[in-house]
């Protein structure tokens, strides 16, 4: 089953915006589900008195895409997260052309394997400097810093992703959702590898980037048993250069704020405060250096030509 709304949905403009924020769900997620409150349906990305307040000088936005567990883990899990990744590349191009902003920083909010697009979806962008398609690496260029709540990132032991994995299915499908035991295990066991390679594939990439890892402080209710849905080692690896903080609860609602005073509203808004300040020099500085990166590849592209 689709997302009731997929794709790049704005939910808060700030006057004269200075970054964008976007937020991208994770397995089994929504692009407003997954950020809202079940009771009262307090949506903290949109709601005037939660993120809009602190980010007045911000453009919030949340990314929609087709999450079950085939759609990320099928047979070809490789292909379909790298489909979600240049999807996600090529709205946010095409959305920051059409604002006249493709120079705008931004952010990232990442819950669970959110994560695990925007790191594929960057490593991508980061790729694409060939002349055609340069306009792609706009993302890369523009990105300061990115938020992971809950994100799978300790790809080391197949074994140890896959029982990450099965919780995750456990605690976030719906019980109308039903996978054999066969298909669930073939995929997860495909998409622990994947994870691994899209790990490795970021990590030299990590040293251009704020990074803030957090993960759950409560075990989350499985039926049979409490587990951490995703453990601490795994969501919040010790790296330097890199903030890492506990949020007191469980993984699904790690991303759900009531009030301003709720548990760990203060420590993600903060860091996002405080890197929408940081961005606009370093991004700046970025798209100089980016910009003459890629003239020079084109002259000497250009002088290739004309020797042949």
């Amino acid at each position: 089953m689709m997302n009731e709304a997929t794709g790049l949905i704005e939910v808060y403009r700030g006057q004269n915006p200075l970054v964008d924020i976007v937020a991208v769900h994770g397995l089994n997620g929504h692009p407003f589900k997954t950020w809202t409150t079940d009771k009262t349906k307090k949506c903290w990305l949109k709601d005037a008195d939660l993120l809009p307040y602190n980010l007045k000088e911000a453009r919030i936005l949340t990314y929609g895409y087709h999450a079950t567990v085939a759609a990320l883990f099928g047979k070809t899990s490789s292909d379909r997260i790298l489909q979600h990744a240049q999807t996600l590349v090529a709205e946010l191009v095409a959305d920051r052309e059409f604002e006249n902003a493709s120079q705008r920083p931004i952010i990232f909010i990442c819950h669970s394997l959110g994560g695990i697009i925007v790191k594929r979806a960057l490593a991508y962008s980061s790729s694409r400097t060939s002349k055609l398609v340069q306009h792609l690496h706009s993302i890369f260029v523009s990105t300061y810093g990115i938020l992971f709540l809950g994100t799978p990132h300790n790809g080391s032991s197949k074994a140890r992703l896959a029982s990450t994995g099965s919780r995750m299915v456990n605690a976030l499908t719906p019980s109308k959702v039903v996978d054999t035991d066969s298909q669930l295990a073939d995929a997860l066991l495909e998409g622990s590898e994947t994870l691994q390679n899209i790990t490795d594939m970021f990590a030299p990439l990590m040293k251009n980037f704020r990074i803030y890892f957090f993960w759950e402080q409560e075990k989350t209710d499985l039926g049979t048993t409490l587990a951490y849905i995703v453990e601490e080692n795994s969501a919040a690896p010790i790296l330097d250069n890199t903030e890492r903080a506990g949020l007191p609860y469980g993984h699904r609602d790690m991303v759900k704020f009531e009030s301003r005073s709720s548990p760990g509203y203060r420590l993600v808004v903060a860091a996002l405060m405080r890197y929408s300040k940081e961005a606009a020099e370093m991004i700046s500085m970025r798209w100089v250096q980016a910009t003459e990166m890629l003239s020079s590849k084109r002259r000497n592209e250009a002088a290739e030509l004309v020797q042949e």
